[in-house]
């Protein structure tokens, strides 16, 4: 792949460059490499750790838990236990919010067999 640049980032990851340039600045990403003339250079690492983090963003962590689980990350090894933990509480509502949707859809599709039980009644 080589490199990137804020624009090339952004339609690779789906996020925007504002998005990319935040995520930089509050540290939920490493310094962007530059190029001589200053521009962000994102590597295949960079896209990656890019993609980690949509996952988590995608599934509800708040961006102060990301930040949590970064810091920790960049702290080392002996931070795996807390980042597990991280992790895992993550999932577990993840899990919780999956049950609610769950819920949800199946009362939406009671609706949609209602209706179209009833429209097939008055046929």
């Amino acid at each position: 792949m080589g490199t990137l640049t804020v624009s090339e980032a952004a339609v690779t990851t789906g996020l925007s460059a504002h998005t990319l340039r935040y995520y930089e600045r509050i540290g939920l990403l490493n310094p962007i490499g530059r190029t001589e003339s200053g521009h962000r250079n994102y590597s295949e690492f960079d896209i990656g750790w890019i993609e980690f983090l949509k996952c988590l963003r995608a599934t509800g962590m708040p961006i102060r838990q990301m930040k949590q689980y970064v810091d920790a990350q960049r702290e080392g090894d002996h931070t795996l236990t807390d980042r597990l933990q991280i992790l895992k509480e993550h999932r577990s509502s993840v899990l919780e919010r999956i049950g609610e949707l769950t819920r949800y859809l199946e009362t939406i599709d009671h609706k949609i067999r209602y209706y179209s039980d009833q429209k097939e009644k008055s046929r």
